[in-house]
């Protein structure tokens, strides 16, 4: 059947017009988008940008170091070209929202933003930035405009009003804020020194006011996973006291013959390690709708940084010597206070230790670390005045507290584990049996 020479046409349009699509989409300019770094992850904050618009990037070039809810890791570019837009220069953005677009120089991208429109959350700039010189031209317009609203006095609306009523005349304050800025603690530091001249009698003070932070991705995650374990998991606790006199002095004696120093908490991380081999009925977690009992033994050690709390984890503890339990412990901790733990490295606990004795705390109780049934707190070791053989002594003493999930944990299970975990404690060398 011979087709009409229109037609002929129709179709070579259409395939010609599909062909351009298609070339389009080859050669269309890549978006780089926040990816989901760990199983918790909602949002991702910019910390900062390595490159900048307009730069040059290759495939392993870090663009931007961006703070998860557990580590602060560096965004790399996966492909070849030029940074022709940053959506984001600091602040969070949801997971799988636009970073930044690369491309072709001059390339045209404005489609791929129409595409995805929706703005990010909590942004310090919404950068529309499409060409280094439109990136000056912008902050060029905002400085002029600064300018012309506030010429001679630099102050914050705050400061204009309570100076007004007032009466005071901001050209004579000098502001602490930012660049010289007048702000509100400016002008109540002039209220307190003129009250206190007018009524001498009236002891004044100086304010110092507040101090507002905004919450970390990392400290999101733990208000956020610690709430739900403490209000979901029904909590009990178990308190057992310990006798450390053979602890201490077998502590003293490793120390003597080993060159790698054994703190009490390698000890008791060890302890903690052949206790859970005793009864892994401990070792347990709860899934909602299953439990998991755990053959291996991966104890998490609670390590206290600058924006709260992480767990490095110790695989199969209680394979391990002492000297590795160290080893281990100190180099995730040092890596973990410069936010260098890998997410691998943090996850898979079976059993969690937190440790305040060095804070000088005798007892505390802790909220379990999910997926965890528990977690054992422990205090100081302080030498108090006990009854030993019916004789008064003064002995080293230490009390722990297990926290259990009453859901995976009985009463009797958690005690059997503190009678062993006492056991080890106070007489190290059946650790080694």
């Amino acid at each position: 059947m011979n087709i009409p020479f229109f037609a002929k046409i129709n179709n070579a349009l259409s395939e010609s017009s599909l062909f351009c699509i298609f070339a389009q989409n080859i050669f269309m300019a890549d978006v780089i988008r926040m990816p989901r770094l760990s199983d918790t992850m909602t949002e991702g904050v910019i910390k900062s940008w390595i490159k900048k618009v307009g730069d040059s990037v290759k495939p392993g070039d870090v663009l931007a170091e961006v703070e998860t809810d557990k580590a602060t890791m560096d965004l790399e570019a996966f492909q070849e070209g030029i940074l022709l837009h940053i959506a984001v220069a600091s602040g969070a953005i949801a997971v799988d929202g636009i970073i930044a677009i690369i491309g072709k120089k001059d390339e045209d991208f404005s489609s791929l933003l129409k595409q995805d429109a929706a703005p990010a959350k909590n942004t310090t700039v919404a950068a529309t930035v499409t060409s280094p010189a439109a990136e000056v031209k912008s902050q060029q317009s905002v400085e002029s405009k600064e300018d012309s609203s506030d010429s001679r006095i630099k102050a914050s609306p705050l400061a204009k009003s309570m100076a007004k009523d007032k009466g005071l005349d901001l050209s004579k304050v000098s502001g602490s804020g930012e660049n010289g800025r007048i702000v509100r603690r400016d002008l109540e530091n002039i209220s307190t020194s003129s009250s206190s001249t007018a009524a001498s009698s009236t002891i004044s003070y100086q304010t110092q006011g507040d101090r507002t932070v905004e919450l970390s991705q990392m400290r999101k995650t733990i208000a956020k996973r610690l709430a739900e374990s403490k209000f979901s998991a029904p909590h009990f606790y178990l308190t057992s006291e310990i006798d450390m006199d053979t602890c201490v002095a077998a502590r003293e004696q490793l120390n003597k013959l080993s060159e790698i120093k054994i703190s009490f908490n390698d000890i008791i991380v060890k302890a903690c390690a052949a206790a859970l081999r005793k009864n892994l009925d401990v070792n347990v977690s709860w899934m909602g709708d299953k439990m998991v009992y755990h053959n291996d033994i991966h104890i998490g050690v609670a390590v206290a940084i600058e924006d709260g709390l992480v767990v490095p984890v110790i695989r199969n503890t209680d394979q391990k010597s002492l000297q590795q339990i160290k080893s281990e412990i100190s180099d995730m901790a040092g890596r973990a206070k410069d936010k260098k733990l890998n997410l691998n490295e943090m996850q898979g606990n079976t059993f969690t230790i937190s440790n305040l004795g060095m804070f000088e705390i005798e007892d505390f109780t802790a909220i379990i670390n999910p997926p965890d049934a528990c977690i054992l707190a422990v205090g100081s070791i302080i030498k108090k005045p006990v009854v030993k053989n019916d004789q008064i002594a003064i002995s080293s003493r230490m009390k722990v507290t297990l926290s259990c999930d009453h859901r995976a944990v009985d009463g009797a299970t958690g005690a059997k584990f503190l009678q062993s975990l006492k056991q080890f404690l106070e007489n190290p060398v059946s650790m080694l049996l």
